[in-house]
């Protein structure tokens, strides 16, 4: 039977990641290790032999950072790259910028847990007064051309979803339909979203589903789109638990 292959990589740690903030769409650039994360990434892809025909991403430096050295590591720098909004990664609103620890203690471990566990509770809205309200209206303004009321002021993983699937379906599954090898680099909330779609995870389960850290994840399509196979983690066993146990200690954290 025909099958497409499609690799999905969550970015590098960014400087907020590693802070344990909640990142949404500010623009973090990769650490040190976000970026020996990605070469990391891009080496495991090499020895596969995994060539690309067109890469995905969002519009965000940090996933854009991470697809750019995974393209240099398997020698295909001009590889078309189609970069779009759509693929951001979750607004968190009012969170946004709290590490854990002050996010508990302003609305309370309870309510924390509720945000971070929930597939359509969402967190307090973004308003003018917050300290990174103008850093992302400027952002969105001159990376994305999005107007003002465009952007969300918070987003749970169900709203995500509802940008993420219908451009997955509209501009990506096309792409796999002509038998190219898709590659998607971008955000630990979106990879969750593409992979609920695609595997038909329940609401409860896809809460704990964790992405691990530039860890290529494949799959290989039919003509339905649909895996032929459970999905494959390119790399060696321990370096696979070892990422999924600290996606879920950051989870939503991204």
């Amino acid at each position: 039977m025909a099958f497409s292959t499609v690799v999905l990589v969550r970015h590098g740690e960014s400087e907020w990641t590693k802070k344990n903030l909640f990142c949404g769409w500010y623009n973090a650039p990769l650490t040190d290790k976000g970026v020996l994360d990605a070469i990391g990434a891009g080496q495991v892809l090499k020895e596969a032999e995994i060539k690309f025909d067109i890469a995905f991403t969002s519009q965000l430096m940090r996933a854009n950072k991470t697809l750019e050295l995974i393209l240099k590591e398997i020698d295909q720098p001009d590889l078309p790259v189609v970069k779009s909004w759509k693929l951001n990664e979750r607004h968190y609103g009012a969170l946004t910028g709290m590490n854990k620890e002050e996010a508990v203690e302003k609305y309370g471990s309870k309510q924390v847990q509720i945000w971070r566990r929930s597939f359509d509770v969402p967190s307090p809205p973004m308003d003018k007064t917050h300290a990174y309200y103008n850093s992302i209206k400027e952002y969105a303004k001159s990376v994305i051309n999005l107007k003002s009321f465009d952007v969300p002021k918070v987003e749970t993983l169900k709203m995500t979803m509802q940008r993420v699937i219908p451009y997955w379906l509209q501009h990506i599954v096309p792409e796999i339909k002509l038998r190219k090898r898709v590659l998607v680099v971008c955000h630990g909330t979106c990879l969750r979203a593409i992979q609920k779609h695609i595997d038909d995870i329940s609401d409860e389960d896809i809460m704990n589903t964790n992405v691990p850290i530039a860890i290529p994840t494949l799959y290989e399509l039919g003509n339905d789109i649909k895996p032929l196979k459970p999905i494959k983690y390119l790399s060696d066993e321990e370096t696979i638990r070892k990422g999924i146990e600290k996606a879920a200690s950051v989870k939503f954290i991204d």
